[in-house]
């Protein structure tokens, strides 16, 4: 692949795509070990669509993004840990959105809305050393007002925050990561991905980031630095499953993605969007897709630039729109991949009551 077929934006991040904004809240107390990020749209809100490849997802309002029903655009998207139970942080961000007058209009009243929320979970469930710390309608508020509160363009947090605060890859930290890229068409296409596989994104042979082969800059570590990495690595797991409940077999985890673009797409193409970015996570995580993961990518669009500009032939209309898509949907795979590998570099190790989950950065120093 080499370098992403264009240049990052100026934060290389989500909030590239003019008028996204992301915040971040964790649950509070000392053996806690989760949080929620929320993705909150300009006004008018976003075309969202989803694509669902794990084997166990927990998802919230995905019906709702199917491009054959009613509701055409929405506010937010919520991703968050706490498993299934950590899905009500969504009802925080709905009732945020009721007292802005944001969501779809039902009634003449500029009151009557009902905000669609599509949310998705991972499994984080007692990585802090307490089962029952996760988040929950008080935590999904949090993240939205953090994300109401920052100036259009800021730059995102991340590594271990937010949804990523519990997260785990293959045994390390993993977390939240985020890249974007500016086409040469002037089309932005960025994406934040919250890191906690089943599978590994570190090259058991060379201690490389998967993700990182396809990006043209591999920063090889020492063979004596690899081999004192594996031998912590597996201490860590042999001793997080001494302390973390010691009943949570096999691992659940689920990686989730919001991949988004200023360029105008209806939802079926958004929906293509979702679909070819879940190339970016087999890229960067090895085996990805498993039954105990519930892998989840939702695409936004802003539609801010037309997908095509100028006058067109119309004779060729529909093979000049593929070929501008196709660069949106290429993308999409490549700042996934990117967004993966800067999260697991991102990460800060923990050492706590529900486990030894060690940081990328602290067993391979000075690679990045």
């Amino acid at each position: 692949m080499g370098e992403l077929s264009g240049k990052p934006g100026p934060n290389d991040a989500l909030t590239d795509v003019a008028g996204l904004r992301v915040g971040h809240a964790r649950v509070g107390g000392a053996y806690a070990l989760s949080g929620s990020t929320v993705v909150l749209a300009p006004e008018g809100g976003f075309v969202a669509a989803v694509d669902v490849r794990g084997g166990g997802p927990g998802t919230r309002e995905t019906d709702a993004l199917d491009p054959r029903n009613l509701v055409q655009r929405t506010d937010a998207i919520v991703l968050t840990g706490g498993s299934a139970y950590g899905l009500d942080s969504a009802s925080g961000v709905v009732a945020w959105l009721e007292e802005q007058q944001r969501g779809f209009r039902i009634g003449l009243d500029p009151a009557q809305v009902v905000p669609v929320v599509p949310a998705a979970c991972l499994f984080d469930l007692g990585r802090g050393g307490d089962w029952r710390r996760r988040p929950n309608a008080a935590t999904g508020r949090a993240a939205v007002e953090a994300a109401a509160r920052t100036g259009v363009g800021a730059p995102v947090e991340q590594g271990s925050v937010g949804a990523g605060t519990g997260a785990v890859v293959g045994g390390l930290k993993g977390g939240v990561g985020t890249a974007s890229v500016r086409l040469a068409s002037g089309a932005t296409v960025a994406a934040l991905v919250v890191v906690n596989a089943v599978g590994s994104a570190v090259d058991p042979l060379t201690g490389v980031l998967y993700g990182e082969y396809f990006q043209g800059r591999v920063a090889y570590p020492g063979e004596e630095v690899h081999r004192e990495a594996v031998r912590r690595t597996q201490e860590a797991r042999e001793e997080s499953a001494r302390r973390y409940a010691q009943s949570v077999h096999p691992p659940l985890n689920t990686t989730l993605a919001v991949v988004a673009t200023d360029a105008e797409l209806t939802r079926a193409q958004a929906q293509k969007l979702a679909g070819t970015a879940h190339d970016g996570f087999a890229r960067a995580l090895r085996p990805v897709h498993q039954l105990t993961d519930g892998d989840t990518v939702f695409a936004l669009s802003t539609g801010a630039r037309p997908l095509l500009s100028g006058e067109q032939d119309p004779a060729f209309a529909v093979q000049l729109a593929a070929g501008a898509l196709n660069e949106v949907l290429a993308a999409g795979a490549d700042t996934v991949s990117q967004a993966i590998v800067k999260a697991v570099r991102a990460a800060e190790g923990v050492d706590g009551p529900g486990g030894i989950f060690p940081s990328y950065r602290d067993l391979y120093p000075g690679t990045g």
